[in-house]
C-alpha cells in the first residue's frame, strides 16, 4: 500500500472517529467515551498528515512541521490544564479564531502559489474551469476565514468582559451587512473571472471588517448562541481550506463540525425564542431596546443561610437552578455536597438547566458532571418547567436572565419572548447573588421583588456551604 493510500485509509477511519465522537458528547452518560474517539480519531489524522509529510517535503521542512505540532500540542496541553471552567467559553472563542485565520493564510498560500505565480518560473498551469474552480476556493476560503477570525475576537473580548455586552447599534447596521455580502459577491465573481492581488485584498479587509460587525451587534444574551454559531464558521473555514489543500479529512471534519454547530445555534434559538437569521446575521431586524428598565419593583426581602436550611429542612421537593455565577464561584462541589445531603433526608432534588446557561452550551452539565451530580436529577428545561408550581423550594444559584419573568410577562423587555425557566411558580424561591446588578443581558429581574422570593447574598459557594453547616 502507497503511503498515499494508507493515508486516505486512515483519514476515513478519522471521520468515523469524528461521527462517534459526535454520538457521544450528545449523551452525558456516553461523553467521555465522545471525547475518547475525537481524541484517536485528530491522534490517527495527525499521524497520516505527518507520514504523508515525510515523502512530500525535505528534512528541513519535516523538522518544522513536527516542531510546529509539539509546540502547538504544548500550548493546548498547557491552557487545558490551566483554564478554569469559567474561562471555558473565551477560549473556545480564542481557538475559533485561529481556525479562521488558518483559513485565510491557507486561501493566501492557494492565491500565491496558483493564481499569482508565474507560469515561466515553474508556477501553476491551472487553466479553464479548473483555474475558476479554485479562485472561487480561495475568495470562498479566505472570505470564511476572516467573518470567523475577527468575529471569534470579538466574542472572546465579551465574553471575557473586555468590552461591553451590549450590542454595537451602527445607524443602518442592517444595510450594512447586506451592502458586505453583496459587495463579497460581486467580487467573487471578478476574482474568478480575473484573479489579481487588490481584488483578495478587498475581500479580506470587507470579511474582516464584516465578522467584527456580525458579533459586536449582537447583545449579550445571545452569545451562547454566538458561540455555537462561530464554531460552526470554524468548520466551513476547515472545509474551504481542506479543498484547497485537497485534504479530504479537512472537508470531512469541517463539513461535521460546520453542520452540527449550525444545528447547534438552530435549537438554541428556538430555545430562547429568537430567529436564526436574525441571530447569524448579527441582530437584523432587531432594532434593539434599553437594557436597563426604570421600572420600580418595590423592595427586596433578604434571608440567612439559617433561613434558608429551615425551609430545606421543611421542603418536599426542591430545584436547584445553576447559572454562570455559580461557575464564577466554582461553588458546584458544595451545590452537589448539599443534593446529596438532602436526598439523604429524603427530599426529592432536580436540577432545571435553561439551554443557553452559562456562556456557552452544556456549560451547567459539564459543571455538574464534574462535581458527581447523578446524571438523572438533572432536567433540560422543558422537562422541569412544568413541576415548578408543585415545588417547594427553588435555589437559584448564579442565574439571572433565564429565570427572568420579564421574558414572559413583559413585552417591552429586551429578553421578551425568550423561554425561560418560570421558577416564580414555585412556593418560595432562594435567589444566590452576590448583589442586586443586572445579569450578562443588562435588563433588570422582577423575580427578586416578588412576594415569594428571598435574596441570599454573597459568595456562592460560601453561602452553600453555610447552609450545609446549618443542616
Amino acid at each position: 500500500m502507497t503511503a498515499t493510500s494508507a493515508a486516505s485509509a486512515a483519514y476515513i477511519v478519522a471521520g468515523l472517529l469524528f461521527i462517534l465522537s459526535l454520538a457521544g458528547l450528545s449523551r452525558h452518560e456516553t461523553a467521555k467515551s465522545g471525547n475518547a474517539f475525537g481524541i484517536a480519531g485528530m491522534a490517527l489524522a495527525l499521524a497520516a498528515t505527518v507520514g504523508v509529510a515525510t515523502r512530500d517535503i525535505s528534512a528541513i521542512g519535516l523538522t518544522l512541521l513536527v516542531v510546529a505540532v509539539v509546540i502547538g500540542a504544548a500550548i493546548g496541553l498547557w491552557r487545558a490544564r490551566a483554564v478554569e471552567m469559567t474561562g471555558m467559553p473565551e477560549l473556545i472563542a480564542l481557538l475559533h479564531s485561529f481556525v479562521g485565520l488558518a483559513a485565510v493564510l491557507v486561501g493566501w498560500n492557494g492565491y500565491l502559489s496558483v493564481e499569482g505565480a508565474d507560469p515561466s518560473d515553474g508556477g501553476s498551469t491551472l487553466r479553464g474551469a479548473e483555474a475558476g474552480i479554485h479562485s472561487g476556493e480561495v475568495v470562498i476560503g479566505v472570505f470564511i476565514g476572516a467573518v470567523t477570525f475577527t468575529g471569534s475576537i470579538v466574542a472572546f473580548l465579551k465574553l471575557s468582559a473586555r468590552i461591553k455586552s451590549n450590542p454595537l447599534m451602527l445607524p443602518g447596521r442592517n444595510w450594512l451587512n447586506l451592502g458586505a455580502l453583496a459587495l463579497f459577491a460581486v467580487l467573487t465573481v471578478v476574482f474568478v473571472v480575473e484573479p489579481n492581488l487588490l481584488v483578495l485584498s478587498v475581500v479580506t479587509a470587507l470579511a474582516l471588517a464584516l465578522g467584527w460587525h456580525l458579533v459586536a451587534s449582537i447583545g449579550g444574551g445571545d452569545m451562547p448562541v454566538v458561540v455555537s454559531m462561530l464554531n460552526s464558521y470554524s468548520g466551513w473555514a476547515a472545509a474551504a481550506s481542506g479543498f484547497l489543500l485537497g485534504n479530504d479529512l479537512l472537508i470531512i471534519t469541517g463539513a461535521l463540525v460546520g453542520s452540527s454547530g449550525a444545528y447547534l445555534s438552530y435549537i438554541m434559538c428556538k430555545a430562547m425564542n429568537r430567529s436564526f437569521i436574525s441571530v447569524i446575521a448579527g441582530g437584523f431586524g432587531n432594532e434593539g431596546s434599553a437594557a436597563a428598565s426604570d421600572v420600580d419593583y418595590g423592595e427586596h426581602t433578604e434571608i440567612g443561610a439559617e433561613d434558608v436550611a429551615e425551609l430545606l429542612r421543611d421542603a418536599d421537593s426542591v430545584v436547584i437552578t445553576p447559572g454562570y455565577g455559580m461557575a464564577v464561584a466554582q461553588a458546584q462541589g458544595a451545590v452537589a455536597d448539599l443534593t446529596r445531603k438532602l436526598i439523604d433526608r429524603g427530599v426529592q432534588v432536580r436540577f432545571g438547566i435553561h439551554p443557553v446557561a452559562g456562556r456557552l452550551p452544556g456549560h451547567m452539565n459539564v459543571l455538574l458532571a464534574e462535581a458527581k451530580v447523578p446524571y438523572d436529577v438533572v432536567l433540560e428545561m422543558d422537562e422541569i418547567n412544568d413541576d415548578l408550581a408543585g415545588t417547594s423550594v427553588v435555589l437559584v444559584i448564579g442565574a439571572n436572565d433565564t429565570v427572568n419573568p420579564a421574558a414572559a410577562e413583559d413585552p417591552t423587555s429586551p429578553i421578551a419572548g425568550m423561554p425561560v425557566l418560570r421558577v416564580w411558580e414555585a412556593e418560595r424561591v432562594v435567589v444566590f447573588k452576590r448583589s442586586m446588578n443586572t445579569g450578562y443581558a443588562g435588563v433588570q429581574n422582577p423575580l427578586f421583588f416578588r412576594d415569594n422570593s428571598r435574596m441570599l447574598f454573597g459568595d456562592a459557594r460560601e453561602r452553600v456551604e453555610d447552609i450545609l453547616r446549618a443542616l
